[in-house]
């Protein structure tokens, strides 16, 4: 088994998107979650070449954000779209990326996830409100490579 199959249970996945669906409810922004043994790429330029293979780019309001994970580097990424990075300070995402960073360091990983992916739609809310008209337009599976 590698490292990415090891690094969650199907539960503990299933969890996961459940707390995107949860984020997603209160904001129109949309979340995904990659994960990966590795990469040797730099950590953030990796999360932005998976951003635009998943077409996270391709939103309405071009307010994606993917929590990029890799897990034998133990690194992890949350990018955003310039849809949102045009509305909100560079500080945005430091207490998103508290809250996960915390957890990974006690070895709560799917926890460290889930809150995360909650802080993050929290976040999002603020400046991109769920709409009436608010289509789910990214898939929240988990994506691995």
């Amino acid at each position: 088994m590698s490292k990415v199959e090891a690094f969650l249970t199907q539960e503990e996945e299933q969890e996961i998107i459940s707390a995107i669906k949860i984020a997603e409810k209160n904001t129109s922004g949309e979340i995904r979650v990659h994960i990966e043994a590795s990469t040797e790429k730099n950590h953030y330029e990796r999360s932005l070449e998976v951003f635009y293979l998943l077409k996270m780019d391709e939103t309405k309001d071009r307010n994606g954000v993917l929590i990029y994970v890799a897990v034998k580097d133990k690194k992890f990424v949350i990018y955003g779209d310039k849809g949102i990075n045009n509305v909100v300070s560079d500080d945005f995402w430091d207490t998103t990326k508290d809250v996960i960073q915390n957890h990974f360091k006690k070895g709560n990983f799917k926890q460290g996830i889930v809150d995360g992916i909650l802080k993050a739609g929290e976040e999002l809310k603020e400046h991109f409100p769920w709409q009436i008209d608010d289509e789910d337009e990214l898939s929240n599976e988990i994506s691995k490579g």
